[in-house]
């Protein structure tokens, strides 16, 4: 099992785009740009990947008013690490990923948990991704991005999973202290063949000029090149392009074996074939 974590508190790489490969998975980092007023970086990130057992975990965060949040989220996450990878090892059904769900509350709504949350300066937004079989599933809060690449789905203009919904935190002011928590999650059964996934802080389509607030435009990066090379080459743009946010890239491949879903009448879609009846 491989696994990485860092809080841009530790390491800010203003100026310095800065990309970092496991096993499987794939970190970008920059810390924004220090001629367009930049001086610190308030994201976050963690990965764990499994081979044996056939998962990954995804974790990103993009803090405001100091990194606190972030770090204090990562330390939460990590102090309930072995139970989350005891019930990474459970066998793949709907019931799982609503019983995961239900743990990710249970972390995130402890007592003392949300006491300390109320004693740091700022918060964060939190996007969760876990593949697990041909299975896709994400946790948000918050305004944090998730995308997936798939023939099948670029075909049909599909890229972007989740919705982002901003005045959602976690931290000082925080979405769990709340009588009814705010958050959303999806499900997703990925596509037979190669599924492209990426998840990014909002730095990254908020650039100047806007080089990636289309998201083909960001797997454009990807095509004919390594997931390194296509990381380092959207970092480089946001940097030239004078980006002042930081921004985290967190990218991973996974080749699917078994047959998706199809409608009744098709086994493929092409660009421009409509669902509906013939």
């Amino acid at each position: 099992m491989e696994e990485f974590d860092w809080v841009g508190s530790e390491e800010h790489f203003v100026d310095q785009p800065d990309v970092w490969e496991m096993n499987k998975m794939v970190v970008g980092r920059f810390g924004g740009n220090s001629a367009a007023g930049q001086t610190k970086n308030e994201d976050g990130c963690l990965a764990w990947e499994h081979a044996e057992e056939d998962w990954e975990l995804a974790m990103i965060m993009d803090a405001h008013n100091t990194a606190e949040s972030a770090e204090l989220v990562r330390e939460q996450f990590l102090a309930h690490q072995e139970e989350i990878k005891s019930f990474l090892t459970m066998d793949v059904s709907f019931e799982f990923f609503q019983s995961f769900e239900a743990l990710l509350l249970r972390i995130f709504r402890q007592k003392d948990f949300l006491a300390t949350c109320r004693e740091i300066q700022g918060e964060t937004a939190c996007l969760i991704a876990i593949r697990k079989s041909k299975h896709l599933y994400w946790f948000s809060v918050g305004d944090c991005l998730l995308y997936l690449h798939h023939p099948e789905l670029a075909a049909m203009g599909q890229y972007q999973l989740n919705q982002r919904h901003f005045y959602e935190w976690i931290g000082q002011q925080n979405s769990f202290d709340q009588p009814v928590p705010s958050f959303s999650s999806g499900l997703r059964e990925l596509r037979q063949g190669l599924n492209h996934i990426l998840l990014a802080t909002d730095g990254l389509t908020e650039c100047p000029g806007e080089p990636y607030a289309d998201p083909a435009d960001i797997f454009g990066e990807f095509e004919d090149l390594s997931q390194e090379t296509g990381i380092q080459t959207l970092l480089e743009t946001v940097q030239r392009k004078g980006v002042r946010d930081s921004v985290t890239v967190l990218s991973w491949t996974v080749d699917i074996a078994e047959k998706p879903l199809y409608a009744s009448n098709q086994q493929t879609v092409t660009k421009g074939e409509s669902w509906g009846a013939e």
